[in-house]
């Protein structure tokens, strides 16, 4: 039987390892990618706290879960957005290297 523990594990393994995706890499799509990998093992968390926390008439409480799903979407459109500008910042200075670019004036 999978416990809270073993969720908690894999979800501290998936943000460790975004967390070094974020710190390591130097490409703006590695880090939008590893920021999505963190925000997944939040979610992962929640939904975990979520199954395991029932409620007294023994149900699990989806409170989480529900917030989950506003997370997902927020990630979404903020992903749709991050996406345009490295589009437009690729366009100007042919490069998604960090340290290639400096400030967003074009």
């Amino acid at each position: 039987m999978v416990t809270l523990g073993d969720y908690l594990i894999v979800s501290g393994v998936l943000f460790a390892i975004g967390f070094a995706g974020v710190m390591l890499r130097r490409n703006l799509i590695i880090i939008f990618m590893s920021l999505e990998l963190m925000l997944n093992a939040a979610n992962l968390s929640l939904v975990a706290f979520s199954r395991f926390h029932v409620q007294p008439n023994g149900l699990p409480n989806y409170n989480a879960q529900v917030f989950v799903f506003f997370i997902i979407t927020v990630a979404a459109a903020e992903v749709a957005v991050g996406l345009a500008i490295i589009v437009a910042l690729f366009r100007a200075r042919q490069t998604t290297n960090v340290e290639d670019i400096a400030s967003l004036k074009f």
